[in-house]
């Protein structure tokens, strides 16, 4: 029986991309090909290009290759956004359908913005590289670090309240010339997106719940990283219109990850707390709280949310999902001491 070529293909790349061992033998079982089979295709692979190898017979394990790459370094000072963007991505991207192309313009180009108005480094860095099955790209600037800067910005009390500011959206420190969209959007768009900065790692991803990690190091500046499947069916202005309101095209629906306003070792339970995660909520119409991820919320909590800001707000549509028993049991507590 002759294997499904398209389909091996696929797979292999899926299982090289995601680092599994043993490739030759699983694609030979799901497949139903001999181990000789299985290494021809393997091996024709390597010679398009698609996969690089490592060892010999059996103890050989393959990885993504890098088909297409380029990095380029800058002075922030006199940098357009748009130069970076032809000289460095345009041309890796430039065959990729037209919505992940425009992901891509869309998402470099307002990383690069950032670095160059909001940083205040003298470098920044700028780079892409594309496998058979997705693309990945990056900036670094050597400025203060953007969850420093947003914590001194808005006198916030420690570095990792930045970050839940940042997933809320409409975040910007320079008001008279930026709207505070462009990491709230691109983060969306892309299927995965990471930032970086002093001893605080950001991950957030398509499909899997946000994540804040503290690094041993404490790293100057700022890393963001941006990854993307080459045939991704997403486009830019499905994003932009799932947080725009109905009929408008203002961007007025957030969703904000409870859980980043949990700090390690803490439990959602004071209402300090909730007016932290509350904070910038009246600028927007509709705030969907997800609450993945958050296993308990206290009464003090829950009051604070959904009945006395809530009644201070009542333009503000507050909507709870992916809760648990326990957090849907204070919620509608709190609900029905509201009504």
């Amino acid at each position: 029986m002759k294997a499904d070529k398209k389909g091996l293909r696929k797979r292999a790349l899926f299982l090289a991309g995601a680092g599994v061992k043993g490739i030759g033998t699983l694609l030979g079982a799901e497949f139903g090909i001999t181990r000789q089979s299985v290494s021809r295709h393997l091996s024709q692979m390597v010679k398009d290009g698609d996969l690089e190898e490592e060892g010999a017979t059996k103890g050989k394990t393959y990885r993504l290759a890098i088909k297409q790459k380029a990095v380029k370094a800058y002075l922030r000072a006199g940098l357009s956004e748009d130069v970076a963007w032809r000289e460095v991505c345009a041309a890796i991207v430039k065959d990729l359908p037209a919505n992940v192309r425009d992901i891509w313009q869309y998402g470099m180009t307002e990383m690069i913005n950032n670095a160059i108005d909001h940083s205040g480094g003298a470098n920044v860095s700028v780079g892409i590289r594309r496998t058979a099955i997705h693309t990945e790209g990056w900036l670094f600037d050597d400025g203060e670090g953007i969850f420093l800067k947003i914590q001194r910005a808005l006198g916030l009390f420690d570095p990792r309240e930045s970050i839940l500011e940042l997933a809320k959206g409409k975040l910007t420190t320079d008001p008279a010339n930026h709207t505070g969209e462009g990491i709230f959007f691109s983060s969306k768009m892309f299927d995965g997106f990471d930032i970086r900065s002093g001893n605080l790692y950001f991950m957030h991803g398509e499909g899997m719940l946000d994540f804040l990690l503290e690094r041993p190091k404490d790293t100057p500046g700022t890393l963001v990283v941006m990854k993307l499947a080459n045939d991704s069916t997403r486009t830019t202005n499905e994003i932009f219109y799932k947080f725009a309101a109905p009929d408008e095209f203002t961007f007025d629906r957030t969703v904000v990850p409870v859980k980043l306003a949990q700090h390690e070792g803490e439990k959602l339970v004071s209402r300090s707390q909730a007016k932290r995660l509350t904070m910038r909520f009246e600028r927007f119409k509709t705030v969907m709280l997800d609450f993945a991820g958050v296993e308990s919320i206290g009464q003090a909590f829950a009051d604070e949310v959904f009945r006395v800001f809530a009644n201070a707000h009542p333009q503000i549509e507050l909507m709870p999902m992916n809760m648990g028993s326990a957090v849907n049991d204070m919620v509608n507590r709190a609900l029905a001491g509201r009504q």
